[in-house]
C-alpha cells in the first residue's frame, strides 16, 4: 500500500474578478480537499491590489493556520500549497508558496512535482551568482524563472523559457505582483492540473485535482494540457501551448492511489479506473476466499471491483482511524510503522474464523501489509490472501514520489513467494502492467510507468546525484 510511499504536494490557485471578492477562505477549503497530497505543511499567498502577501505554516492545514489568519490574508487572487517533502528536508523554510524578491521580480510559486535536472541547474544559477536559502528545488525553479524574466518581456514567455530548460514533472501555479494568475503542466504531462470556475465564474480556480472544485461548489472547465500554460487575469482566460510533444508520461499511481476516487484525471474518472483494477485483478489471481476485505482507504475501490467480479461479499474487516496521518505521507520508517498500529485495527466480530482476500492498491518497502495481515490474523483470520491491484514496483522515481532507491524496494529484491512468506500472507498476487494499462485505459505511452519496468520518460537522469539527494528527505 501506499502506506510506504510518498506524494509531493497540491496546489491550488484563484482568481476573482471583482476586487471585492476575497478568496483566501476558498483557497483554504481547497488546500483541505487537497490535504491527501501533502501533510507536512501548508501556505497561502495572496494579491491585495498592491503587494503579495502570505503566511505559511507546518502540519495539516488546519493546523498551519492560527485564528485570524485568513482574516489577515486580504485579496481577490490567491495561490495555496500542501507539501510532503520530496527534495528536502520537512521544515518551514522549505514550505510553500515561495515567494521571491528582487529588483526585477515579485512573484510567488507552487509546485508539485520533482524537477530531475535541478542539481546542475541550480550549479549553473549559483555560478551566475544566485545565492540559495533553501535546498528545494523549487527555489531553483524560481530562481530560474526570474533570471528568464530579463531575457524577455513577460511572464508568459519567461514560463516558456523555463519550462524548455526544466525536467521531470511539475504541476505549478504562479502568482504575480500584478495580480495575475500561471498555471503550468509539463509537457509530459505526470501530474494532474485543472481549471474551473465558480459562482458563474465570478472566481476561476485552478486545482491539482478535479474534487478540489468541486468541494468549492464549482464546475470544472478544462484540464490544463501538457506543456501549457495559462493565464487568468481579472476574469479573462490566456491559454498558450509551449512545448509539445509526441508522448505523455502520466503517472500511474495517481490512478492506483494518489487522486481522490472522486476526482478526474485527464478525462479518467478514478473510482471507475481503480474498480476495473478490481475486476481485472481477480481475473489474474482468484482467491478461495469468503469475503473481500479493503484496506481504507486506498484499497476500496478496487476491493468494490473484485468483489464483483468474483462474486464475493465484500465487509469493513478493518477501521481506520481517520486522525491520524497517512503512513505514506510519514517522513521515517520508525514513524510509519508506530502510524500502522494507530491507524487500522480488525473488526474481530467480521474476521473471526474466515479465510479472506484482502485488497490494497501496493506494497512499496511492505511496512504496512506485513503489520496489517499480522493484526487481521491475531483478530482470528483463518487464512489471508493479499491482493494487490498496481505491479510490483521494482525501480526508483525520480518524477515526485518519495521511493527512491533500490534498496528501499522490496519487489526490487524478493521474489513473490518470498515477500508473502515475509508478510505472513497465505497466497499474495500482483497486477500485471498489461492489466495495469487496461484498467487505467490510456495507451501505454500515455503513461509513466518507470517504476514498474525501468523504462524512465526523460533522457539524461543524474541517478547517482539524485539518488544521493533525494534519499536524504526530499522537497
Amino acid at each position: 500500500m501506499f502506506g510506504d510511499a510518498k506524494e509531493s504536494c497540491g496546489v491550488i490557485a484563484l482568481s476573482a474578478s471583482h476586487k471585492s471578492i476575497q478568496v483566501s477562505k476558498y483557497a483554504f477549503d481547497g488546500l483541505v480537499a487537497l490535504q491527501h497530497r501533502g501533510q507536512e505543511s501548508a501556505g497561502i499567498y495572496v494579491y491585495n491590489g498592491k503587494s503579495i502577501k502570505g503566511y505559511k505554516g507546518l502540519g495539516l492545514v488546519s493546523e498551519a493556520f492560527p485564528a485570524n489568519t485568513l482574516s489577515r490574508l486580504i485579496g481577490n487572487v490567491a495561490i495555496g500549497h500542501v507539501r510532503y517533502s520530496t527534495t528536502s528536508k520537512s521544515n518551514l523554510e522549505n514550505a510553500q508558496p515561495y515567494h521571491f524578491t528582487s529588483t526585477y521580480a515579485n512573484f510567488a510559486l507552487a509546485f508539485n512535482g520533482t524537477i530531475s535536472n535541478f542539481l546542475s541547474l541550480r550549479r549553473e544559477l549559483e555560478e551566475k551568482g544566485h545565492v540559495f536559502t533553501s535546498d528545494s528545488d523549487t527555489e531553483v525553479i524560481a530562481r530560474l524563472l526570474a533570471a528568464n524574466l530579463l531575457e524577455v518581456e513577460d511572464y508568459m514567455d519567461a514560463l516558456t523559457l523555463t519550462m524548455r530548460q526544466l525536467e521531470g514533472a511539475y504541476s505549478m501555479v504562479l502568482l504575480t505582483d500584478s495580480g495575475e494568475i500561471y498555471a503550468v503542466r509539463d509537457p509530459l504531462g505526470f501530474k494532474p492540473l485543472c481549471l474551473g470556475t465558480i459562482s458563474q465564474k465570478e472566481i476561476y480556480v485552478v486545482a491539482s485535482e478535479t474534487a478540489a472544485i468541486d468541494t468549492l461548489g464549482g464546475e470544472f472547465e478544462s484540464d490544463i494540457l501538457p506543456g501549457e500554460i495559462v493565464r487568468v487575469s481579472e476574469g479573462e482566460v490566456t491559454r498558450k501551448k509551449a512545448v509539445t510533444l509526441e508522448r505523455h508520461a502520466r503517472c500511474m499511481f495517481e490512478f492506483v492511489y494518489f487522486s481522490r476516487p472522486d476526482s478526474v484525471f485527464d478525462g479518467i474518472p478514478i473510482h471507475m479506473a481503480r474498480e476495473r483494477l478490481g475486476r481485472i485483478l481477480y481475473r489474474l489471481h482468484p482467491a478461495d476466499a469468503e469475503l473481500v476485505v479493503p484496506v481504507p482507504d486506498s484499497g476500496r475501490s478496487a476491493a468494490t471491483g473484485y468483489s464483483e467480479e468474483s462474486g464475493i461479499p465484500i465487509a469493513e474487516g478493518l477501521m481506520k482511524n481517520r486522525y491520524v496521518w497517512r503512513t505514506f505521507i510519514m517522513p521515517l520508517q520508525s514513524y510509519r510503522e508506530n502510524q500502522v498500529r494507530l491507524k487500522f485495527n480488525p473488526v474481530k466480530s467480521v474476521v473471526d474464523g474466515r479465510d479472506i482476500v484482502l485488497i490494497d492498491d501496493s506494497i512499496v518497502r511492505s511496512t504496512t501489509i506485513k503489520q496489517i495481515v499480522y493484526m487481521l490474523k491475531k483478530a482470528g483470520a483463518k487464512k489471508v490472501h493479499v491482493r494487490i491491484s498496481c505491479p510490483p514496483i521494482i525501480a526508483a522515481c525520480y518524477m515526485g514520489i518519495d521511493f527512491p532507491t533500490r534498496r528501499e524496494l522490496v519487489a526490487a529484491n524478493y521474489t513473490v513467494e518470498e515477500i508473502c512468506r515475509f508478510i505472513g500472507a497465505d497466497s499474495l498476487g500482483y497486477m500485471s502492467i498489461d492489466g495495469l494499462i487496461e484498467g487505467i485505459g490510456l495507451p501505454e505511452n500515455e503513461l509513466c510507468l518507470a517504476c514498474l519496468n525501468g523504462k524512465y520518460p526523460i533522457e539524461n537522469i543524474d541517478v547517482t546525484l539524485l539518488e544521493k539527494t533525494l534519499g536524504g528527505g526530499r522537497r
